[in-house]
């Protein structure tokens, strides 16, 4: 992508959605770390089928402590790999407890520190929770900006570090939901909704998906 399009591809993504937020639902910092990590490999709708039983019961790292690893097994158990991420949880809630006084950590190292918490899971609670402009790369971005030639990479650290770079200030505390959210129903994996897409006019993709015959 050209860099003097990249100013009115996210101006075109603002305009359709001038405050985008994540599809998780959570009340506090913890709540969003603990529905971050337990989204890995899994949707945010199931996520949120098994949050709004867990949170009512256990929405603190004490409480969810005082579950024990079966306990928090029951109300996550829909959602794939739950066993690995109970104990990621549980292990994680027991950190913040003895060396953060049972509060969120602010900085990368501190989060991804925590059991089960990657380089992703920390930038989403960075800028979700505290309003930083982090760039958390899933699939659907790592597909966007290869795809959109926005931000080509190998990997996903590629990817972030190139969106650091060409992401005009004034757009990176929103970039990654806008994107993340274009990736999830628009730009989509096997075929792209190029016929539908706002931003098809600044996007590298070629040949353009046409619109299906009715």
């Amino acid at each position: 992508m050209k860099k003097e399009n990249i100013a009115a591809f996210f101006a075109t993504l603002q305009a359709a959605n001038p405050t985008p937020e994540t599809e998780l639902e959570y009340t506090t910092p913890f709540e969003l770390l603990a529905a971050v990590l337990l989204s890995a490999q899994a949707t945010d709708v199931g996520v949120n089928k098994a949050t709004r039983k867990l949170y009512p019961v256990a929405n603190t790292p004490q409480a969810i402590l005082d579950l024990g690893v079966e306990g928090l097994e029951g109300y996550i158990k829909t959602i794939g790999l739950y066993r690995s991420k109970a104990k990621h949880l549980i292990e994680a809630c027991r950190m913040l407890v003895e060396l953060h006084g049972g509060e969120v950590p602010r900085t990368r190292a501190e989060l991804e520190a925590l059991p089960g918490v990657g380089r992703k899971t920390a930038n989403v609670v960075l800028n979700v929770a505290f309003g930083e402009p982090t760039m958390a790369v899933d699939t659907h971005i790592f597909r966007v900006g290869n795809r959109t030639g926005l931000a080509p990479g190998k990997t996903p650290l590629d990817v972030e570090l190139k969106l650091e770079k060409r992401v005009p200030p004034e757009y990176r505390l929103h970039a990654h939901h806008w994107l993340i959210l274009h990736g999830r129903y628009i730009c989509v994996a096997r075929k792209p909704k190029c016929w539908e897409c706002a931003v098809a006019p600044y996007c590298d993709y070629r040949p353009k998906t046409p619109a299906p015959k009715s």
